[in-house]
């Protein structure tokens, strides 16, 4: 928008291993929309952001800001990418030291920060520190001001997580610069930018039942989207060249939104009330221009 601003809409698309799956999941934009707006209102005090209104259920409208090309994964369990890497026998992930003598979703002693690579295109890849200040990808100030507010995120995710009987086991945030300030929007600040504690960006595990599943080395019962990666992976689709996406058939794409409709209500404490899904393109539309007036 001229005044700085900038609109998201969240569509109903999902992807896995960066690539885009053939079909929607209903009512997913709604979810990661609603859920980011809460968590983005939710953590304010501890990080700004760059959220300022949702006059739709699958709108965020906030301040604009250039991506800062580092993810911040950060890892309070050993689990998905750090167990696989771990299993495989590193003990180093992005410059961060993972102790010996651990299995598959223990509790690190602190949550590590291993970033990645944000790619425009293809897969985003594991950096170091060093490496991000090397190619010139943040200042150091800047890489200090990203540790430090995702971390305090982490934790206030996690205690929002605890409330619900839920883990925050690991996630990602995404951060950028605001140019000059101009209209009353701030500027030359870094902003969390993005969804933030959904479940295409965290893992959740319930907390009822953790330490006996991990005493008996049973499967930990998970909320996120790491389900559908592996979905994916037991129908030999991992985003790799000459790969076919598989099929998703009715009782499955179901079974997502049922997923996603779940870690929703479970970690705001709220029932989802469906949006209207005809003509979806419309009714955005219509709330945009009554807000904008």
């Amino acid at each position: 928008l001229a005044d700085g601003r900038t609109i998201l809409v969240a569509s109903d698309r999902i992807s896995a291993f960066d690539v885009v799956l053939p079909r929607g999941i209903p009512h997913k934009g709604q979810v990661l929309t609603q859920l980011s707006w809460h968590m983005l209102q939710a953590t304010a005090h501890v990080a700004p952001n760059w959220a300022v209104a949702s006059p739709d259920p699958n709108v965020v409208i906030g301040h604009t800001a250039k991506t800062v090309p580092v993810e911040m994964v950060v890892r309070g369990y050993l689990a998905g990418h750090a167990w696989r890497q771990y299993k495989a026998g590193h003990r180093m992930l992005c410059g961060a030291e993972m102790p010996e003598g651990l299995k598959e979703n223990d509790k690190f002693p602190q949550p590590l920060i291993t970033p990645s690579t944000k790619a425009e295109e293809g897969h985003d890849e594991d950096i170091t520190p060093a490496e991000i200040l090397e190619q010139g990808l943040c200042t150091q100030e800047e890489w200090d001001t990203m540790c430090r507010y995702a971390l305090a995120l982490f934790a206030e995710g996690t205690r929002l997580a605890a409330q619900q009987g839920l883990i925050l086991v690991d996630t990602k945030y995404e951060f950028g610069r605001t140019g000059p300030g101009r209209n009353g929007m701030p500027g030359g600040r870094i902003l969390l930018i993005d969804e933030i504690h959904t479940p295409d960006s965290s893992r959740y595990f319930y907390a009822d039942g953790y330490q006996e599943r991990q005493d008996t080395n049973a499967p930990q019962k998970q909320l996120s989207k790491e389900f559908v990666r592996e979905w994916l992976i037991a129908h030999d689709f991992m985003g790799k060249e000459g790969q076919r996406v598989p099929e998703m058939d009715d009782a499955f794409v179901r079974s997502v939104t049922e997923r996603y409709t779940e870690l929703y209500e479970r970690i705001t404490g709220q029932r989802l009330v469906p949006a209207p899904t005809v003509d979806m393109n419309a009714r955005v539309q219509r709330a945009l221009e009554e807000y904008l007036g």
